[in-house]
């Protein structure tokens, strides 16, 4: 089969442990279609953070086989999984943005190290600062904002790129409903425009306002429940 034809991730009988304890992930099998949108759910410790590295390829699987965009990763050389991430945005619970670049700076970094011309980079980043809330803050370095106004920039730096395959672990833990479901809004044009999206959150509200279908991590294992599409 093709790569055209394979779901864009796909875990077979995936475990994962981490030295000598007993695996986080147990015979995990599941599958989502290019240009679907899951939220992963589960109780903390669950698991969440686990499996969203394993997408992300920050770690590898003790056992099975994960595959990205076709490509069983634990094959690839160091050159070509670092050609996989650059497909891959990710939201990460504590931010990392460079502390000594601005808002603008950080934002940009996808953009320049994908060697974008600075009139599209200026335009962009621009655009995309003023619909996360952030367009008065474009000079300010990352230790001036509250940790919501961090998250923001971090989901912008995501996102920027345009990615095929984003992933938020709790993008929305930091913000209040109303910046939140602006937020998911910005995850859903994406959607439509064809990303992949894996949102892990705990928030009821935003699963009931989006009603996406779930993986459900429990107790090691995964559970998918809703359409894959």
């Amino acid at each position: 089969m093709s790569s055209l034809n394979q779901p864009l991730v796909a875990f077979e009988h995936v475990g994962l442990r981490y030295s000598a304890g007993p695996e986080v992930l147990s015979d995990v099998s599941f599958s989502l279609d290019a240009g679907s949108f899951h939220f992963l759910t589960g109780p903390s410790g669950s698991g969440k953070t686990s499996l969203m590295n394993l997408v992300s390829l920050r770690l590898k699987p003790t056992r099975g086989n994960v595959r990205l965009f076709g490509h069983i990763v634990q094959n690839k050389s160091v050159e070509e999984l670092a050609e996989l991430r650059r497909k891959i945005g990710m939201v990460f619970q504590d931010f990392r943005l460079v502390p000594h670049l601005s808002v603008f700076d950080n934002v940009a970094l996808p953009l320049r190290l994908r060697g974008e011309s600075d009139g599209a980079t200026r335009h962009d980043v621009r655009e995309l600062l003023q619909w996360v809330g952030l367009g008065d803050h474009m000079d300010h370095h990352p230790a001036t904002l509250s940790g919501g106004q961090q998250q923001r920039v971090a989901i912008a730096r995501a996102v920027i790129n345009r990615p095929k395959l984003l992933l938020a672990d709790e993008p929305t833990g930091n913000l209040d409903d109303v910046i939140g479901e602006r937020l998911l809004l910005l995850f859903e044009q994406l959607h439509k425009m064809g990303t992949t999206i894996i949102i892990a959150t705990h928030s009821q509200h935003f699963l009931n306002r989006f009603p996406h279908p779930h993986l459900n991590i429990s107790q090691g294992h995964v559970k998918q429940t809703g359409s894959k599409s």
